[in-house]
Parts: structure tokens; C-alpha cells; sequence
């Protein structure tokens, strides 16, 4: 698969909606060429190349990178971040998005994560970090509740567990230890819960200069009124209305020092620096760094972003970001999560979806595929717990939400499940995080 002289070839890593999100935009620019998915999912088929690759396989993916010919490579999710994928293919002489595996570490392990911060003055939860059961008990014992514990490592979203209560806490802490989540839970962070409405603040970097993004606001349990289980996301927005002009300039301030302590520290970190914060009465905290595009985030931020994907990505991985400018639309954008039902638990797979054609045709309507599959008879069927993202613009807050819930109306598949709030809350303003 050749391409013109003036375009390269990319391969990007991930299977999600976060990667059908980019996948979509990389492929909008003149720059791109041949667009290699691994292994993608049955929405990016439609903007590129599914490839059968081993995404955490440093050795595998620079050698399909550099047989392939590619001219960059972009990391979706944070598995192969912290396996030291990135690493590999700067090796290989290949430009790269996304952090090598001591970057990485900001999202692969949370007590690092707090010691960087510690040492960078960089607001956030007083917490204790533990490789013991007895010790953490004690702790959880002394501190009481709420409290909020997490596993230090990867246990993809699942491994953080908010403690109203002293037995919850204690349950939490014993289930960690437990081996519920592997060698993620072998050493466990306690955290003070902090108060406040949550926002989201992505930025591109290229080790030294960052470049903000929008803001964002996920909805991360599953069911209405923020109750159940934590899943991987259920909804989101961009821009969120809430954030004080004093609190995006502290935030951005907190990304800059990020940055800054870890390139003091010897760390190279090119890619996308995930800052999760609580808008706290004082001041904006860090809740968690990611080291990667957030997901859904990612689904409302690229249909909001004007510029050249490809142009920015190769600016970070060539270290010459301060060449760029980032441009954003002005239209807002709600995006709704249709999951499989019993998600996060157990679920069905192969269920025949219809209706994303309608649901397209919508003017302003984009719908980014998840979880999903093509079957033995040509059929688009779920293959995951999150299904689909229908993701909406509009010129108000409202206008987006009414539009992405109309479209997702389009959409039918067994056990179709959603969230009827995403947004609602911040329609309200600040005061209703009070209530």
C-alpha cells in the first residue's frame, strides 16, 4: 500500500472508541497516507487498515512499523505504554506518540505518580502508599472514612474504590491484597477523598513545551445520579461550563510543572498528558495523571479539535511543539456511552447492532465505535462492554445533548443500556455539586 510523497504512513495501536476517535481524525489530514490499525475494531475499518498485531509487543510493533514503511507511530492505549512500546520504536529510528515506559509510569503506577508529584510541589490527596496488608489496615484504621483506595498498577479503570464507610474501606484494602487485581494490587494507595466537581485537562507534549487542550467532563458510574459500580466511562462533554478562568490557568500551570519535573527528572514524555482533577475549595487538585488520551474524552475532543492531528503528533514526537498552535471549534459536544447490559459485570457478546446509518445521517452526529465486530455474515455486532459512542455538536450545551440523545435513539442492539443524565448536572452550574 503505497502512498504519495508528501503523505506518510501511520500505524496507531488500540481497539476502542479512543482509537476510532483517532483514527478518524489522523485520516482526515492531508499528511496521512496508509492508516494501520492494531487491532482496531469494526468502526476503524472504515478509515484505514485492521492489522492482527501484538499491541504489547515492543519488538513486534517496531518491526511491523519499519517493515511497513511508517513515518509515525501513535499509541493508543496504556498497556503498551508501560511494556515500553515507545521505547522500541524510537529505537527502531521511527517517529513515536506516546511516553516510553519511565513516562509511563505516571499512569503504571499511582505511588509514583505521587512521589513525582510530592517532589514537584504539585497539588493532590494526602495519601499513604503500602506493600502489606496489616500496615494498610492500620492506616485505614487511624485515617477512618471516606477514604478512597486505589491499586497502584494497571487494573484498566477497575481498581480504584471510593470508601464512604470504614468496612468499605477496609473491604477495599482486603480485596487488593486479595489478588482481585494481579500484581496491579500489590501495592495499594490511600488516598483523602476530596470534594468537588471532577474535570478532565488534556495536553500534547513534547517533553518541554504543552499545548492544553480542551476541557472535559466524563461520567464514570454506571448507572444515573453517579450511582454503581465504576466502569471505563459512561458519557462526556467538552467544554465544562463550571471551570472558574482562575481554575483552567492553575490547571494548565499544573500540567506545565508536571512536565518540567519530569524532564528535571531525566524522564522524556512526548505524547498526551492526561491531567484528572477535583475542582476542590481550594484550588484545583490532581485526582490522577493518565499517560495517554482519555476514553470517551478523546471522542468529544477531536470532533472540537481544527487542527492537523497529524501535524501536532509529529510535533511531539520530533520534539517541536513550540511550532505549533493549537485551534478549537466553538460548538459543544456531548458524547453518550450505549453499553451492553450488565456492564461493567458480566455481558453478552454478538449482538447485531442497527441503526448507525440514521443516526449519521444526523447532521452533526458522529458515531465511534467501542466494542464492536464484524461477524462471519458481514454483520456490525457488539464485542465488548462499551459498545459505542454517539457523539454530538451543537451551538449550546443543550443543543449537543439533545442532539447525541436523539441520534442515540437511532441506534438499537439486544441489551442496548445508557445513561439519560450525561451533562445534566452542569446544566445546573456549580451550585449543583452542593446538593
Amino acid at each position: 500500500m503505497s502512498a504519495p510523497e508528501n503523505t506518510i504512513d501511520i500505524l496507531l495501536l488500540g481497539s476502542g472508541g479512543r482509537e476510532h476517535a483517532l483514527a478518524a481524525k489522523l485520516a482526515e489530514s492531508p499528511l496521512c497516507g496508509a492508516l494501520y490499525i492494531a487491532p482496531g475494531n469494526g468502526g476503524t475499518l472504515a478509515v484505514g487498515e485492521n492489522v492482527a498485531l501484538d499491541a504489547e509487543d515492543p519488538a513486534a510493533v517496531a518491526d511491523f512499523a519499519r517493515e511497513t514503511g511508517c513515518g509515525l507511530v501513535v499509541i493508543g492505549p496504556e498497556a503498551p505504554l508501560v511494556a515500553g512500546v515507545a521505547d522500541a520504536v524510537r529505537a527502531a529510528g521511527i517517529p513515536c506518540f506516546g511516553p516510553g515506559a519511565e513516562g509511563a509510569k505516571l499512569e503504571g503506577s499511582k505511588r509514583f505518580s505521587k512521589e513525582l508529584m510530592a517532589r514537584a510541589g504539585i497539588p493532590t490527596a494526602a495519601y499513604g502508599s503500602f506493600t502489606d496488608e496489616e500496615s494498610a489496615l492500620a492506616y485505614v484504621r487511624e485515617q477512618g472514612a471516606p477514604v478512597v483506595v486505589k491499586a497502584d498498577g494497571l487494573a484498566a479503570g477497575k481498581g480504584v474504590v471510593v470508601a464512604l464507610t470504614l468496612d468499605e474501606a477496609l473491604d477495599a484494602v482486603h480485596e487488593c491484597f486479595d489478588g482481585a487485581f494481579g500484581a496491579a494490587g500489590s501495592t495499594v494507595v490511600i488516598e483523602e477523598m476530596l470534594t468537588g466537581p471532577e474535570c478532565t485537562l488534556l495536553a500534547f507534549t513534547d517533553g518541554k513545551t504543552v499545548r492544553p487542550m480542551a476541557t472535559s467532563q466524563d461520567h464514570k458510574r454506571a448507572l444515573e445520579g453517579d450511582k454503581g459500580p465504576n466502569t471505563g466511562g459512561m458519557g462526556v462533554y467538552s467544554p465544562v461550563p463550571i471551570v472558574t478562568p482562575e481554575e483552567h490557568e492553575e490547571m494548565c500551570r499544573i500540567l506545565n510543572e508536571t512536565i518540567a519535573q519530569a524532564n528535571r527528572e531525566g524522564i522524556d514524555f512526548r505524547g498526551c498528558l492526561y491531567g484528572g482533577f477535583m475542582l476542590t475549595p481550594a484550588g484545583p487538585k490532581v485526582i490522577e495523571y493518565n499517560a495517554r488520551f482519555g476514553d470517551p474524552e478523546t471522542e468529544v475532543l477531536m470532533p472540537r479539535l481544527a487542527s492537523d492531528l497529524v501535524e501536532v503528533m509529529l510535533a511531539c514526537a520530533e520534539r517541536r511543539l513550540d511550532e505549533v498552535e493549537l485551534a478549537w471549534r466553538d460548538e459543544w459536544a456531548v458524547s453518550v456511552v450505549l453499553t451492553s447490559a450488565g456492564y461493567p459485570g458480566p455481558y453478552e457478546k454478538g449482538k447485531v447492532i442497527t441503526g448507525i446509518e440514521d443516526a449519521e445521517a444526523m447532521e452533526n452526529v458522529t458515531v465511534y465505535h467501542a466494542g464492536t465486530a464484524v461477524n462471519e455474515d458481514g454483520e456490525l455486532v457488539t464485542s465488548g462492554g462499551r459498545v459505542l459512542d454517539v457523539t454530538a455538536l451543537g451551538d449550546t450545551f443543550e443543543a449537543a445533548r439533545d442532539l447525541a440523545y436523539a441520534a442515540c435513539e437511532k441506534i438499537d442492539f439486544e441489551g442496548k443500556t445508557l445513561r439519560h443524565d450525561i451533562g445534566l448536572r452542569a446544566l445546573r452550574g456549580r451550585e449543583a455539586w452542593d446538593e
